[in-house]
């Protein structure tokens, strides 16, 4: 896997790549890091070429200060610029994912598919709140997940995990859902006491032609608690396949 930088208007973007194929392109939540995604490459690479981000502020681009969900999704579409991708799956989970459906709106041309993962696009609420949530989400899925939280949190520092909770809970994508044509899959861990499920499912019926899959044992990182249904989850959903693996 090589690790690259990409630069454009004074912003940083950390991505990896990785496999052969079809683009797919992982964006990390609030407080993550291209290292939350794993237990998912060695799957997803196996037939696809896979990029995996750290937004700027986070994970290898961490030394900067956090973008906005609308300002990341810019620098994200300047990127699929930049490298020509088409045909691309964009995967995002939570903060990850309210940018991925920007990027879509964006760079229709060049997102083929949608793949939106606890994603908080219709979120409200303080960053108090959300902050409270936080002990618990966290206990609700991967409890040996739990150090790799922290370290990315600390690592991102607390301005712009603030900068970027408040900036997220103040954009809301719920006129820009109808328009997306990506084919778009919805999957969300039933125990994610973050963004809770029934948002889920509010946002893939506002999505045209979205298909919805809940995983009853998985919490708000739900690619980390349940990585094999979340793989086969995506890979038949690429495949054009009506039902994923068994839950």
């Amino acid at each position: 896997m090589r690790s690259l930088l990409f630069r454009s208007g004074g912003a940083a973007l950390g991505y990896d790549v990785t496999g052969q194929g079809e683009p797919i392109v992982l964006v990390h939540g609030l407080s993550g890091s291209s290292r939350w995604w794993r237990r998912n490459v060695p799957a997803l690479s196996a037939t696809h070429r896979v990029y995996v981000l750290d937004l700027t502020g986070y994970g290898a681009a961490r030394r900067q200060r956090a973008l906005g969900v609308r300002a990341a999704a810019a620098l994200i579409a300047a990127w699929l610029d930049h490298l020509e991708l088409r045909h691309v799956t964009l995967i995002g989970h939570s903060m990850g994912g309210h940018i991925c459906m920007h990027v879509a709106a964006l760079r229709p041309e060049r997102v083929d598919n949608l793949v939106l993962a606890c994603a908080s696009g219709l979120l409200k609420g303080s960053p108090y709140r959300l902050a409270l949530h936080l002990p618990r989400a966290a206990l609700m899925g991967r409890v040996t997940f739990v150090p790799r939280i922290l370290a990315d949190a600390a690592r991102s520092g607390p301005f712009n995990l603030w900068r970027s909770a408040t900036d997220l809970l103040k954009d809301s994508v719920q006129d820009l859902l109808p328009q997306l044509s990506a084919r778009t899959l919805v999957v969300w861990g039933a125990r994610d006491a973050l963004v809770p499920a029934p948002l889920g499912r509010a946002l893939a019926a506002a999505i045209p032609g979205a298909r919805y899959e809940e995983i009853p044992r998985a919490g708000h990182v739900v690619m980390v608690d349940a990585p094999e249904r979340f793989n086969a989850l995506v890979l038949d959903f690429l495949r054009g396949d009506g039902e994923g693996g068994a839950a």
